[in-house]
């Protein structure tokens, strides 16, 4: 039906009237509110980095980035730096705070060849390239020892080395956990002298070394089985 002669006409509606402003403020509302659920979802799906990529925390990178360092510059690490390093090392967790252990660092040059002489005098059925060798070129040794009266005190060792290590690459010095001078050390027909030297107290038996300087290498990472991780449910 035609509209009449002089009647009133509503008007059409303009896209930019200000009619339309609640609901576009309903639509930007319900995304506020949809973003950090989306967010949230995103999160949960990847919690942690995959493929070793770096996270916003330093213990875990630190933990994520170490490598065992087998080529070093003979610029020598600063006590100060060794320090640091052992302090992380002996607040290490260790059984009933026995602290079952005591370590011996060599950082002259002199002396570490004087122990590695020893070692090849002790060793005469092994090739003198591979006893010396076994340290791999670290400018700092250190000889750590057990406590033969504590049964775990191999333990404590061993948690203790891994602060220091841990430590080390905070610090930007590389390291390297060794266990051939142990044997070159504990098996030379020189034993007696080599340990003297080193001098730890009586009932300490010599279990671990750890090599530390500045690394000539970068290795790749080598894989790691998490399948060997199992929950039990």
């Amino acid at each position: 039906m035609a509209a009449r002669v002089g009647a009133k006409v509503a008007p059409t509606p303009n896209p930019s009237n200000h009619s339309t402003q609640p609901y576009t403020t309903h639509i930007m509302k319900q995304i506020f509110i949809l973003l950090p659920l989306l967010a949230l979802t995103l999160v949960g799906c990847n919690p942690t980095p995959q493929n070793n990529e770096p996270m916003n925390n330093e213990v875990i990178n630190a933990i994520m980035a170490r490598r065992s360092i087998r080529q070093y510059h003979a610029t020598p690490v600063a006590r100060d730096t060794m320090m640091q390093i052992m302090t992380c090392g002996i607040n290490a967790a260790n059984g009933q705070n026995k602290q079952s252990w005591e370590v011996r660092i060599i950082d002259n040059p002199a002396t570490m060849q004087q122990v590695q002489d020893l070692m090849v005098t002790g060793n005469p059925a092994l090739q003198p390239d591979m006893v010396r060798g076994c340290m791999r070129g670290a400018p700092v040794m250190t000889f750590i020892a057990r406590d033969l009266g504590y049964d775990f005190s191999a333990y404590d060792c061993g948690l203790l080395a891994g602060n220091m290590m841990l430590a080390a690459q905070s610090l930007g010095v590389g390291s390297i956990c060794l266990g051939s001078p142990v044997r070159f050390i504990n098996d030379a027909q020189n034993s007696a002298e080599i340990l003297a030297l080193l001098g730890f107290s009586d009932n300490y038996e010599l279990c671990l070394c750890v090599g530390f300087g500045y690394a000539n290498e970068a290795p790749a990472a080598k894989p790691r089985d998490i399948n060997k991780v199992q929950f039990i449910d």
